[in-house]
Order: C-alpha cells, then structure tokens, then sequence
C-alpha cells in the first residue's frame, strides 16, 4: 500500500449522491443500506474509477472489471457518512469483501511511503523497516484484514508481474501505471530487471 492523494468531490457529487441521501437517512429511524434503492454511491462509481485511475487503493492493482466503491469508515458505523466523497475509496470487489467492515485497515490516504514494502522474492507485504512498534501492529492487522498474503492469488500476481518485468515484457513505466507499490518497490530497492531475473530464478529453485 502507498499513499493515495484525495481527489475532489465531483461537480454533481451532491445532487446524485449527497442530497438523496440525506433524504434517505432523514425518513429511516434506523437505516438499512440493504434497502433496495438507497445505494446512491453507486451513482459515482465512474467518477471515482477515473478520478484515482482505475487502481484498487488498498491493494494497488489495476481494476479491470470488479470495481467498488469502499467505505472507508462503514456505513453500519457512521450512517452520516455513507453519503460523503471523502469516505469513499476505490477498492476491486474482492478487496471490499476482505474489508468488509473492519476498523484495523490504515486510510490510504493517510499511509506514507514505506510504511508497507515488498519482501522480493517471496512477494509478500510487510512492515518497513525502523517504525514504531504500534505502527507496526497497526500495519500487519491491514495486512491480514484485506488478506494481501493470506489470499494466494495476489501473491501469485505480484510475482507474475515481477517476473514480466525481469524478463523485459512489461516496463517500469507500465508498473507505475497500473501497479504503483510493486514499481515504487522496484525503485526503492533498486531491482533492475536483470536483478530481477537473478532474484526469480532463485524463487524457483
């Protein structure tokens, strides 16, 4: 996970999503956001796959098809908030079920670089290097809840994409694009793809 930089609110924000949602919030003593035509968010799905380039914000992969809009803080939690831009986050479908609605995940948009790095050539997430012990904590508990290790296959794309990478079929600027935290990994550690190959090859022995 890398930081992600808040995007405004778009200009029809309050009328698709804001006010009809208050709406919603004033008639229900108790609101149910099961109810059947009360998930205004959804309206803004687009914007926001556009608005933070169609990258997942917890796991950093490029959304092909599953897109969510993830609450960051949950709507059971906060009702107020179901209906506010700043509390949304971009998230794949499988991401946001992971999620679900734990309080143990770090804000993307409060994550500093570095705070999470990639472990090569095992491709797991970890906690970087020389922070505090309850960051620290705090980092492994967003790793288990949205299960970037303990789910196989986002390990298994990780290294799919490092060994494209060693063997030249994809470039760094591909990777910034579309997969930010493994490019800004490679950077940080300095892996060129010669170095790469080197590193996979002994992953497979």
């Amino acid at each position: 996970m890398i930081q992600v930089n808040k995007k405004p609110e778009p200009a029809d924000f309050d009328s698709k999503v804001r006010q009809p949602g208050l709406r919603y919030l004033v008639s229900r003593i108790a609101p149910d956001f099961k109810t059947r035509g009360c998930n205004y968010w959804n309206g803004v799905k687009e914007d926001l796959y556009e608005a933070y380039g169609r990258v997942c914000a917890y796991s950093c992969f490029y959304i092909v098809t599953d897109c969510s809009v993830d609450h960051f803080i949950p709507k059971s939690q906060r009702p107020d908030l179901a209906y506010e831009w700043d509390n949304y986050r971009l998230a794949s479908q499988r991401i946001n079920c992971n999620k679900s609605n734990s309080t143990d995940v770090i804000d993307p948009f409060i994550v500093k670089n570095g705070w999470f790095i990639l472990d090569f050539p095992s491709c797991l997430v970890k906690a970087g290097s020389g922070l505090s012990k309850m960051l620290v904590i705090q980092i492994q508990k967003t790793i288990h809840e949205l299960k970037i290790n303990e789910d196989d296959s986002f390990v298994q794309e990780r290294c799919e994409l490092m060994v494209s990478y060693s063997n030249e079929e994809i470039k760094l600027p591909f990777l910034q694009k579309r997969y930010p935290f493994i490019a800004s990994e490679i950077l940080r550690q300095k892996i060129s793809p010669a170095a790469a190959r080197v590193l996979f090859r002994k992953r497979s022995k």
